[in-house]
């Protein structure tokens, strides 16, 4: 029996991710959530922040499913978590990440001012320095081998971050940066939920062989934990940038590899694990974790974010292909 996960349509870098116009409202992802429109935008910032009420919002085109971005002039965004009660991420709020900004050889978030909740928009939500650049497509990559290069060389700044002296000692755990184990019964679950759609025999092989394998035990490492091609900021196909951390903090630097399968070809692959210096554990984790956050994103954002359901299916047929590839 053979199994597919559908086409890749062809999807171009959205440039400096504006989509030109103005949506109406924001498309919702999850249930529960703000209206949130570029007029919402542009009241909050009138409202609060009035020395930037004269300038131009404008919508991001974004894949992410946590916050909705708006772009505030030439060198501002603001960013607008899509749920009440929420908050800016802590890692923004009580500036971890100005102090780890120095230590990363490519810019990262800096947060400029952080609004606060109101009867209309119930979650503090937060103003940052706009970076400029592309986010990259996966199968669409100008410059594989060289945005591989740069990728590996960003990872090994940041895993071998001296937490000491950047004031990250004892921060709260990066998000899935835990052990395989703690993934394990949301994946197998997701697997049962797309058999018929996908090769859920291999893909509870690559998950059952990743699960065996010895768990990190290395020194404390600061993570990314959620390198996916949204995360990512190109110019003129180099690394320009790295975005959203919220997910980072101490954990598995084989979380950090998953941009190996969620966005390089084949081809750049080897050159960057040898780049990243990955063992073959760490390797073989590291694709486990990508299939299981693939497959998640699959299951749940097939009929909500086109963008993220593109990546998943790529994603998937990648892992498979590297899983047979070896097997054969």
């Amino acid at each position: 029996m053979t199994f597919s996960v559908g086409s890749l349509p062809g999807r171009p870098a959205r440039q400096g991710y504006t989509t030109p116009g103005v949506r109406v409202q924001a498309p919702k992802l999850h249930a529960g959530e703000i209206d949130i429109s570029a007029g919402l935008a542009a009241r909050l910032i009138a409202g609060q922040f009035p020395q930037w009420a004269g300038l131009p919002v404008r919508p991001v085109s974004s894949a992410g499913t946590e916050c909705v971005l708006y772009r505030l002039g030439h060198n501002l965004v603001i960013r607008l978590p899509r749920r009440p009660g929420e908050s800016l991420d802590a890692i923004l709020t009580q500036g971890v990440l100005s102090r780890l900004a120095p230590l990363l050889p490519v810019p990262v978030p800096a947060l400029i001012a952080e609004g606060r909740p109101t009867a209309q928009y119930p979650a503090s939500w937060g103003v940052l320095r706009w970076l400029d650049g592309d986010t990259p497509v996966e199968g669409h990559l100008a410059e594989p081998d060289l945005l591989a290069e740069d990728l590996a060389g960003f990872l090994r700044a940041l895993w071998t971050v001296d937490l000491s002296k950047a004031d990250l000692v004892d921060r709260p755990p990066a998000y899935r940066g835990g052990p395989l184990a703690d993934q394990h019964e949301f994946t197998i679950d997701v697997i049962e939920q797309l058999r018929g759609l996908i090769d859920t025999t291999a893909a509870r092989a690559i998950w059952d062989h990743a699960a065996r394998l010895p768990r990190w035990d290395g020194p404390q490492t600061w993570i990314h934990a959620d390198m996916m091609p949204g995360n990512v900021v190109t110019r003129n196909g180099r690394l320009a940038a790295v975005i959203d951390f919220a997910a980072a903090g101490p954990g598995d630097p084989s979380q950090d590899l998953i941009v190996a399968w969620m966005l390089l070809p084949a081809s750049a692959r080897p050159a960057f694990r040898r780049a990243t210096g990955a063992d073959d554990a760490t390797w073989l984790r590291g694709r486990a974790r990508a299939l299981s956050m693939a497959l998640g994103h699959l299951d749940y954002y097939c009929d909500t974010n086109p963008v993220m359901a593109d990546n998943a299916r790529y994603t998937i047929r990648e892992i498979l292909a590297d899983y047979h590839g070896i097997r054969d």
